[in-house]
């Protein structure tokens, strides 16, 4: 054992640089790995980001005006109480769109139990008796803005801010949203109540203490309790397609750094194969080889790993953009201090494991060492396509860079196979970035074409409501629709049917499969609709609806992103002829290219008086915005992994070519045709990666986003593959990267005179 340690001692002493390198490299990868974890729950759970960040509370009551709360801050296992709060519940309107709304009394500053996070704007001002403060996703849906005008309880109010909240979010004709405004704004009438918050000690303890708080207030008092399950529940419902994505990529990140980690040990017992035959030929045994390379890289798996936690827990929060606030988010999330711990645990026993399988091979080094074929006389010899390439004048440095890339041995695939990996996931993560992005710019391509609906009340009738809307001069289609519960085969569930559009002016549904419906009883159906009755384009389906049976031709698969893809679409007439009483109950409105929805929809609640309800179009690109800022943060820890395997690759070119320096200068290349040599040989090898990487990257994602979507319902055929331009910036700036580093130690390697020996053979 002392010899042991004393060999491990003056090797450290020997090969400060490698170990400083191993250590940098494995803190690199465990850092990324846990960014990359605190980015799956900042992107996958933004109610628990805001419920953190909010001390939100984990239930709340909606009582009586007159009910005694006050009692609620007593009970046991609480430990915060927000409110009580007085109430009224009424509508909003704005630009043309109407919702309902819950208007809350609150004081010139937030609460601190169940804070609403302000997300534009500012919070209420004695200064503005009239202003509000709205929930996002209502401020949305009224396409209100701080400094816009709206109409509240029948008075004009002034949208001071809007705010997130982790109560449950507002879903139009499902729950009311919320209305902050000053007590002075808020009057008693019919609808009037109070809310009440209460934020537990132990969240676990929420029932119970549920049951306890109805009991202390009285059953008859209570009208409503809403939970943080409950809350929970709503808001991850949307965020499941991306947490599923993310899960593959983070599987895919920890892969690229595990094999990171593989070449950067394995490239150090190369390096010191001539060591360990001293070491046998001293007496050591191979267990005893293989003892002191594992003890030795664990120390340094050790401390790398524990350097990574430090750097994420003290400066992890002060990195810049969406990573820093993943980071803070994080580290306030249930399960942050298990993951710190894991995350580096599970990286020292893989390379643990690693190290392992490198240090076998190092304990099976025969005392001699033995020359390799490839260094043999004639063994590594140029090949002819090389010698071809010399004939024909081609730069020297050229050729014999590209010769030391991927003419010797069985080294090179596997470098460029580890250096692919992060290029791959790169390249995914671009074609996700370009399909969301295909939400916004070409709606139509992915079941959205219409970009407002509208809905008439019952004082308007069908003819003026089309002429309406088909009066206004950026109005291009308006076509007539109604959507009804419809019971599958077996009375086991309820889907959507949807009559929109007529055989004259069809909707133009976005189809993936199959041809539009033009015939009587001809229909398009989502993915989930197809899944739920193990039905395919071609087969005939029976409905019901209101007791009546409905019989359709499915002859299309429509790309549906509502309602999970339980949708079938066919056109209005088709359910006139065996519901002759139905009419329209909204329009989907299509506008010309450039043409601004909230104004249109301003436009027209004015020209109808407001007796159309005007609402904005929603798709998966509203609920996915912050897969934007993810994917820029995923590939900035996927470039971090692919720098230290390209940190390995390049050492291992510069020392595989220590033993070329004096032959390139005995044939007359000049120290800097020889650093032109090794940088040429490192930009090949990053070359053939990132080729590698985007052409097998392109088509998986692909695979996997169509996949993603179809699991969810919405149907394959979204996929889009990442513009060329974005491709071919890529490959550059991967080659350039490698060039660049590599400079700098292939010009330090020509400034030293290296004896030829088989000190760097593998």
């Amino acid at each position: 054992m002392r010899a042991m340690l004393r060999w491990a001692h003056a090797d450290l002493r020997t090969h400060r640089g490698e170990a400083l390198f191993l250590v940098a490299a494995t803190a690199g990868i465990v850092a990324s790995l846990l960014l990359a974890t605190a980015l799956f729950g900042y992107a996958t759970n933004p109610w628990q980001r805001v419920f953190t960040q909010s001390s939100g509370a984990h239930f709340w009551i909606r009582t009586a005006p007159a009910a005694d709360t006050g009692r609620l801050a007593s009970l046991d296992g609480v430990a915060a109480v927000s409110g009580p709060y007085r109430t009224a519940t009424t509508t909003a309107a704005s630009r043309g769109a109407r919702a309902n709304v819950e208007l809350r009394a609150t004081g010139p500053a937030p609460p601190t139990t169940g804070r609403p996070l302000m997300v534009s704007g500012r919070w209420l001002d004695p200064a503005a008796p009239d202003g509000v403060v709205l929930e996002a996703g209502l401020a949305r849906a009224l396409w209100a803005e701080p400094g816009d005008r709206l109409t509240v309880a029948g008075r004009s109010r002034t949208v001071l801010g809007t705010a997130e909240t982790a109560e449950r979010r507002y879903r139009p004709g499902e729950r009311p949203g919320t209305v902050w405004a000053l007590p002075s704004a808020v009057t008693s009438g019919s609808g009037a109540g109070q809310v009440v918050g209460l934020r537990l000690a132990d969240p676990d303890d929420t029932d119970y203490t549920v049951q306890r708080a109805v009991t202390a207030l009285g059953a008859g008092a209570v009208s409503e309790v809403s939970t943080w399950q409950q809350a929970r529940s709503d808001a991850q419902g949307d965020t499941r397609l991306l947490g599923q994505v993310l899960g593959l990529f983070g599987l895919g990140a920890l892969l690229a750094a595990a094999l990171a980690v593989f070449g950067a040990i394995s490239t150090r017992v190369r390096g010191h194969l001539r060591d360990i035959s001293v070491l046998k030929a001293v007496g050591f045994t191979p267990g005893q080889v293989v003892r002191v390379f594992l003890v030795q890289h664990l120390a340094f798996a050790v401390l790398g790993a524990a350097l990574a936690v430090l750097l994420v827990r003290a400066a992890g929060g002060r990195l810049p953009g969406r990573l820093g606030d993943a980071v803070q988010v994080w580290q306030g999330l249930p399960g942050h201090l298990a993951a710190l711990l894991l995350v580096p645990a599970a990286a020292v026993l893989f390379i643990g494991a690693a190290t392992c399988l490198a240090a076998w091979r190092a304990g099976r080094v025969p005392p001699v060492p033995v020359l390799p074929a490839t260094a043999a006389p004639g063994g590594g010899g140029l090949s002819g396509a090389a010698r071809t390439a010399l004939g024909l004048r081609m730069p020297p440095a050229l050729v014999l860079g590209w010769h030391r890339a991927f003419g010797r041995g069985r080294r090179a695939p596997s470098t460029v196979a580890r250096l692919a990996l992060p290029l791959l996931l790169i390249t995914m993560a671009l074609g996700g970035w370009t399909t969301i992005e295909r939400f916004d710019s070409r709606p139509e391509q992915v079941g959205l074409a219409a970009a407002l609906t509208a809905r008439p009340d019952a004082t308007l009738t069908d003819r003026e409501a089309a002429a309406l809307l088909r009066a206004h001069p950026d109005v291009t289609a308006a076509h007539p629709g109604l959507e009804v519960a419809a019971l599958v085969p077996g009375q086991t569930g309820t889907i959507a049917l949807r009559g929109l559009g007529t055989r004259a002016h069809p909707y133009p549904y976005a189809l993936a499969e199959g041809r539009a419906a033009h015939g009587p009883d001809e229909a398009v159906a989502g993915q989930g609709l197809l899944d739920l009755l193990d039905a395919r384009v071609g087969d005939w389906i029976r409905l019901t609806v209101g007791g009546h049976p409905q019989v359709l031709h499915l002859v299309g698969r429509s790309i549906e992103p509502e309602n999970g893809g339980r949708v079938v679409s066919t056109s209005l007439d088709t359910l006139r002829e065996n519901h002759p009483g139905l009419r329209p109950t909204l329009y989907q409105l299509r506008l010309r290219p450039g043409a601004d929805p909230r104004a249109v929809g301003a436009d027209l609640a004015e020209a109808s008086s407001s007796r159309l309800d005007i609402q904005s179009a929603t798709g998966p690109a509203d609920r996915l915005t912050a897969l934007r800022g993810v994917v820029v943060s995923l590939i900035a820890v996927l470039a971090l992994i692919g720098l230290t395997e390209l940190s390995t690759a390049i050492g291992g070119t510069v020392r595989d070519g220590g033993r070329d320096l004096l032959a390139l200068k005995a044939i007359g290349l000049t120290p800097r045709q020889i650093t032109a040599v090794t940088v040429t040989a490192t930009g090949c090898t990053a070359l053939a990666a990132a080729l590698l990487g985007t052409a097998l990257g392109v088509p998986l994602a692909h695979w996997l986003i169509d996949h993603e979507a179809r699991a969810t319902g919405i149907g394959a055929g979204i996929a889009h593959a990442p513009p060329m331009p974005h491709l071919l910036a890529l490959v550059a700036a991967a080659v350039a990267g490698a060039v660049a580093l590599a400079v700098l130690p292939a010009a330090r390697a020509t400034r030293h005179r290296l004896a030829d020996t088989l000190s760097a053979v593998a």
